[in-house]
């Protein structure tokens, strides 16, 4: 899937965040003083290093330093370790990207904890297997397992594995077997983790063969099923298509506030968009890193997160789209305005229509803004729409046609 200038993007606060934990750390021990002190007053000292396990383990900052050894130092010292701190230290640790460390604490966990292994512990071993030893590796891991403990869950976890290195004929056959299984019962995921395959290899057209894999099977989609089925058709262009899915998605999607405001979303950005193959054909310089099917993929990213209210996730995304080296479309301002304005974010908004006015590569489009106001107004947004007319007012935009 395209979110690898996403990806780079968190890598990078992730970064920030360790340097200025170092930094802090750096000040802390060079001088142990306060201003009293500095002034002639008494020397104040800082408070002692909170000394608990996860604070061990995370105050190893180099890989081939060994969590193992804390642990065991750990235990030696009189203390205990519960099953359930050894699993949110490995998750914390798989969050900050600290993989060799995660993989150890399991393998601590796995050891000496084996009578309460679950199918989710095993299925963590297999993802960071495959993140510090490779994917050889984590499928021997997988091999190796008891037969009870070949699960959804670890099934599930191999596929990522696949899916995320674009092995794209050994998670093919893996999913030959998951869907032949009589015995196991699959859920949405498993075939998400195929369909985001099948994007990020540019295949978008088996995306709709893993969707009717799932109606045959009686699997209900969830929220990122749709996204994905919804990006394939955006790639292509189906607008029809898209619409079908659309009311597909209202008919099941319930009460959630989530789901019904991202099909809101979508309609809004389908109707006001006009995507047409015409469209499809601008230009693509050759040195570009985002193919055209990858950033309607983005555009699509960008509406779920809105559904689901991530304004921070939105944010991340738009400010990756704006790095790359690809020319901005039309389609892509239209995205992030109607995101920002059902966030409720109309200064947000406002910055990116300014930009878009500003843009020496991409027109700004009067009639476009027009459109996103009736596809507002069509789903019953008024108060949106009526904001995002004042918002055009206030930017000086001139529109195509007079808004009513």
């Amino acid at each position: 899937m395209a979110t690898r200038a996403i990806f780079r993007t968190i890598r990078g606060r992730l970064t920030v965040g360790t340097n200025l934990t170092r930094n802090a750390e750096s000040s802390r021990f060079s001088k142990p003083y306060s201003a009293d002190a500095a002034t002639g007053g008494s020397l104040v000292e800082e408070p002692e290093e909170k000394d608990d396990l996860r604070s061990r383990i995370f105050r190893l900052r180099l890989p081939k330093r060994s969590a193992t050894t804390v642990l065991e130092k750990w235990v030696g010292e009189g203390n205990q370790i519960t099953v359930n701190e050894l699993r949110e230290i490995s998750k914390e640790l798989r969050r900050t990207r600290r993989y060799k460390h995660a993989l150890e604490v399991t393998e601590y966990l796995v050891q000496h904890e084996e009578s309460n292994i679950s199918d989710a512990d095993y299925a963590s071993r297999i993802d960071l297997i495959s993140k510090v030893f490779g994917i050889d590796a984590a499928e021997r891991y997988f091999e190796g397992l008891q037969p009870p403990s070949k699960t959804p869950e670890t099934y599930t976890s191999l596929l990522h594995a696949y899916a995320a290195s674009k092995q794209t004929e050994r998670a093919e056959a893996l999913f030959k077997i998951i869907i032949e299984s009589e015995s196991l019962t699959f859920g949405a995921i498993t075939y998400n983790e195929m369909m985001t395959l099948y994007m990020s290899v540019g295949e978008v057209e088996k995306v709709r063969d893993v969707i009717k894999v799932m109606k045959r099977r009686n699997v209900s989609p969830d929220i990122f099923t749709y996204n994905l089925w919804l990006s394939s058709c955006a790639a292509t262009f189906d607008v029809d298509e898209l619409r079908k899915i659309l009311e597909e998605m209202r008919r099941g999607g319930g009460s959630n506030e989530g789901w019904a405001r991202y099909i809101d979303l979508t309609s809004i950005y389908i109707n006001s968009s006009r995507l047409t193959n015409a469209e499809s054909r601008s230009p693509v310089e050759s040195e570009k890193s985002i193919s055209q099917r990858e950033w309607v993929t983005y555009d699509f990213l960008m509406i779920l997160h809105t559904g689901l209210g991530n304004k921070g996730m939105v944010d991340q995304i738009w400010k990756s789209l704006r790095n790359t080296n690809q020319k901005l479309s039309s389609r892509s301002y239209i995205c992030v305005v109607s995101s920002y304005l059902m966030l409720g974010c109309l200064r947000e908004a406002g910055e990116v229509v300014d930009q878009w006015k500003e843009s020496k590569t991409t027109e700004f489009d009067g009639s476009a803004c027009l459109r996103i106001l009736n596809a507002f107004r069509d789903v019953g947004l008024e108060e949106k729409a009526s904001d995002f007319q004042l918002l055009l007012v206030e930017k000086k935009c001139s529109l195509e046609d007079e808004v009513s």
